[in-house]
């Protein structure tokens, strides 16, 4: 199963911008640029390739954690997850913090720990990112 995205960038670095589409169409002509990237701590001014890494890790480790829980005969009620993706300019990017709240009725805490480390390493995009530090906070909530 192959999945696509298209980036058109014009100009330099600094001066230039570009865009983003999205095969699923969820994203057509998304802005991108230096400053959404490096300058704009509010995220505001377009999106920038660690927010669509740190979006992709979420979700597959929400889908991930989902079929455990599944397979425990524990289906969760709802599963929060978020992920942070930490770029330093001029070393790269150097980890991916995932937090979690999940609602969870039967389960308890140690195997709910256990599925959700369990994950975290399984999905995909974790193993994808194994060149980075990947860690996680998971709560019952």
């Amino acid at each position: 199963m192959d999945r696509h995205a298209t980036a058109v960038w014009k100009g330099n670095l600094k001066e230039g911008s570009g865009t983003i589409d999205m095969q699923s169409g969820v994203f057509k002509a998304q802005p991108y640029s230096f400053k959404g990237r490096f300058e704009d701590e509010s995220g505001k001014t377009g999106t920038n390739p660690e927010e669509l890494i740190a979006a992709a890790h979420a979700g597959c480790f929400a889908i991930q954690l989902s079929h455990f829980l599944a397979e425990n005969g524990t289906p969760a009620d709802s599963l929060e997850a978020k992920a942070v993706v930490t770029l330093v300019p001029g070393t790269g990017i150097t980890g991916s913090a995932l937090t979690l709240t999940g609602k969870v009725p039967g389960i308890d805490e140690a195997k709910f720990q256990e599925l959700a480390n369990k994950a975290k390493e399984g999905c995909p995009v974790s193993k994808a990112l194994g060149a980075i530090k990947v860690t996680l906070d998971a709560k019952l909530g």
